[in-house]
């Protein structure tokens, strides 16, 4: 028994020690799994580059950015007799980055001594072609180009600036960018690109060990982080690629799609890449990317006109926008452009004697409001609207479309500072608004739109949006539909000035007042519109038909379908002051209906023209009737509700407008024309309360100090054949002498003419005077 136990101890023992002999003989195979496990790194890495090589590529090879479409204003154009201050030119010159300088000798200068301005412009490629830079002296008398010159001293017929840029129409990222290529890029901005941001640039596949090695060095002795290792092409990576996380994984994908990107295209290629990427700034929600709007949103000046001392801040903005904000952090911004300066001419990229120079100029930034391209929203949401009837709106935010419009910045900045100005006038009613559109009484193209009292206001845009009911505008149909029957209405023919009470077409009676509650009996028909008499309007309008006076006022260039109701001959219907532009717009081109026109033309990023908006005229008039109203007008103008207008404007210049006020002084309106503008303004306020303003003591005076303060031009008569003018005694409706009492010399279209006279009788010293008059006629 014990020998058998003794020997199972024994074969135990054996197994054991051979056990152990095993296990020493097969160690685990460790350099096997870590060859597996290098291996699918290897492969997993491969895969995820292959992803990023795709990614890559994908994007940039393809279209690289959405590019807003640009919109720019009208060309400021320069010709003998064309009606400008010069201060308004100067002003507009510097507004777009033109330099005053005292040798004028490249493209973006200026020169002004007195009355004379030497001028040399940029070229620009216009939807109707290229023109080139010009270098033109340009002679001013008063308000008036009297000469254009050319450096040789022989007349030139016309000098076109190029058109000042007044906004975008973003993508929701809100990025705005102005593409360049390299060759645009002023002498110094790329080397000093390399020397302060990647010095070894053409050395390096994308991460530069050597940045790196010097960047900790740096950053060592500082005692923190003063210098970055990552390469151009990692700081094109991380905008154009990636977010701004500060990770290990990161960093480690931006290193390895940079050696990709070099990878697959040229030094070149990155490098034009960046100056159009690169951030460089802010503006409210609009993200400034590249070097190219960089230049126009810090200085107003096109990037290839800067001098090295700006060249050198926007380099030096590259390092933080934000930190080095040369508005708001001027000190810092100027030590770091002089550090640029500095590394300039150590690594003798420009000679010491220019770097001293240029570090002692100033930063040369702009307030932000020159170069505000949200000065106007008012006219940018009539833009859109119009591009929309054509254009898809990813189109219009991201194929860099180049809009071309009618607006014109000094038109437009007069409009704004009179609707702001008077309004603050006005009181202390801080609630009270107002609208205006300005266009041209010649063409009908939208010159000016101001939708708030606060012009830069982005929102609730009265002068498109705002309906409200028109009072007093809509007389002046009435009366032109009655003059269109001449042998039953002139200008003289005594209407009916009493109470009228009419069915309203609902159950009820429409009994209108005059706005003194008076009644004035029989008075002669342009004395009726002059005077803005209701009851004299209503008792017309009722003779003439109500529908005859809505298809006038359809003609007029009123689009929408007025109701049948008598209340609509003195204005209860509701409109936007842009729709009542429309119908003054007519009676101001002499009888001519056109669209009202912002946009002039549209052209693809090429500059391919894609949409012209050319002029569309129809004769919606007969000149005849149509010169009796503006006659009426006029007369409104100069002894009826308008005449306060002429404390604003020289009695001499004609004018023709109406005033409209609408019920519990809600709403104050006028609307009127000079020879060369058509104007509508509005005041009321949004909860519509009243304002206690007629349109005399409100709109009118936005109206007044507008056209105050642009050169404008008399109305003139219209080319009627059928008109004969005559003196008249306009309360009898009868034939008279200059040299009577209360004679006017009217219009009347041939045959409708009074043939008998009234009042003060002719004799033959009368007809002598007359003849000696008409001989020096």
């Amino acid at each position: 028994m014990v020998k058998k136990s003794t020997t199972k101890k024994g074969q135990s023992a054996k197994k054991t020690k051979s056990s152990s002999k095993k296990k020493q003989g097969n160690p685990v195979p460790w350099k096997s799994i870590m060859f597996k496990l290098g291996l699918t790194l290897v492969v997993l890495v491969s895969a995820y580059a292959v992803y990023l090589d795709a990614v890559v590529t994908k994007q940039f090879e393809g279209k690289k950015w959405a590019i807003p479409a640009k919109v720019f204003a009208r060309p400021m154009e320069l010709y003998a007799g064309r009606l400008i201050t010069p201060s308004d030119l100067q002003s507009q010159l510097k507004r777009q980055g033109y330099q005053a300088v005292r040798d004028v000798s490249r493209p973006g200068t200026y020169a002004r001594n007195g009355n004379q301005f030497v001028i040399y412009s940029r070229g620009f490629h216009f939807p109707d072609g290229s023109e080139p830079s010009r270098y033109v002296k340009v002679d001013f008398q008063s308000s008036e180009v009297v000469r254009l010159g050319g450096r040789d001293g022989k007349s030139l017929p016309l000098l076109r600036l190029d058109p000042q840029p007044i906004g975008g129409i973003y993508p929701a990222s809100y990025e705005d960018r102005l593409l360049i290529r390299a060759s645009q890029a002023p002498q110094y901005l790329i080397p000093a690109l390399l020397a302060i941001e990647d010095r070894d640039y053409y050395d390096h596949f994308g991460i530069s060990p050597t940045s790196i090695a010097r960047a900790m060095v740096a950053n060592l002795k500082a005692g923190g982080v003063v210098q970055g290792g990552s390469t151009i092409t990692q700081q094109l990576v991380k905008n154009f690629f990636l977010t701004n996380e500060r990770t290990l994984v990161r960093k480690g994908k931006e290193a390895m799609m940079a050696l990709l990107l070099e990878l697959h295209y040229s030094k070149e290629e990155i490098l034009e890449t960046y100056l159009n990427e690169v951030y460089l700034g802010q503006h409210g929600r609009r993200a400034i990317h590249g070097f190219g709007l960089a230049s126009q949103f810090y200085f107003a000046q096109p990037l290839q006109e800067l001098n090295l001392a700006r060249t050198a801040l926007l380099v030096a903005i590259v390092k933080g926008p934000s930190y080095f904000d040369p508005r708001r952090y001027p000190e810092r911004a100027l030590e770091r452009r002089n550090l640029v300066l500095d590394v300039l001419a150590e690594r003798s990229i420009v000679p010491v004697a220019e770097v001293e120079r240029s570090k002692k100029l100033p930063l040369g930034v702009v307030s932000r409001e020159l170069v505000s391209t949200n000065d106007f929203p008012a006219y940018i949401d009539i833009v859109k609207e119009q591009l929309r009837k054509d254009y898809d709106e990813n189109d219009l935010t991201s194929e860099g479309l180049r809009i071309f419009t009618n607006l014109d910045p000094v038109i437009q900045r007069e409009a704004q500072k009179s609707v702001t100005s008077t309004l603050k006038n006005l009181g202390k009613d801080n609630q009270l608004q107002g609208a205006m559109v300005v266009s041209s009484a010649q063409t009908g193209d939208l010159l000016a739109i101001v939708g708030d009292r606060n012009p830069g206001y982005a929102g609730f845009n009265r002068a498109i949006e705002a309906r409200r009911p028109v009072g007093s505008l809509l007389k002046p149909a009435i009366y032109l539909t009655a003059l269109e029957r001449p042998n039953q209405y002139t200008l003289t023919t005594p209407v009916s000035d009493t109470a009228v009470k009419i069915s309203d077409g609902r159950g009820g009676y429409w009994e209108p007042q005059n706005y003194s509650r008076e009644s004035h009996g029989q008075v002669p028909l342009y004395l009726a519109l002059a005077k803005s008499y209701n009851q004299a309007a209503a008792n017309t309008g009722m003779a003439v038909g109500l529908s005859s006076v809505l298809d006038t006022l359809k003609r007029l260039g009123i689009d929408q379908d007025l109701p049948p109701y008598p209340s609509v001959l003195l204005g209860s219907p509701s409109m936007a002051p842009i729709e009542v532009a429309k119908m003054y717009q007519t009676i101001a081109s002499g009888g001519f209906r056109m669209p009202l026109r912002a946009i002039d033309a549209v052209v693809d990023s090429q500059g391919k023209p894609l949409s012209r908006y050319s002029l569309s005229v129809e004769r919606a008039f007969e000149p005849g009737p149509m010169e009796l109203l503006r006659t009426a007008l006029a007369i409104v103008m100069k002894e009826g509700t308008g005449r306060r207008i002429y404390q604003y404007v020289k009695p001499g210049i004609a004018l023709g407008g109406k005033t409209g006020t609408t019920n519990d002084l809600r709403d104050s309106w006028f609307a009127g024309y000079s020879g060369d503008l058509v104007a509508v303004t509005w005041i009321g306020h949004d909860d519509n309360s009243p304002t206690k303003l007629t349109g005399s003591s409100g709109a009118l005076k936005i109206w007044g100090n507008f056209m105050s303060n642009v050169p404008v031009q008399s109305v003139t008569s219209l080319d009627a054949s059928n008109l004969t003018s005559i003196w008249v005694n306009p309360v009898a409706n009868g034939r008279s002498h200059r040299y009577c009492e209360g004679a006017l010399q009217m219009p009347y279209i041939k045959g409708s003419e009074p043939q008998a006279y009234a009042g003060c009788k002719a004799d033959v010293k009368d007809n002598l005077f007359d003849k000696i008059k008409a001989w020096f006629e």
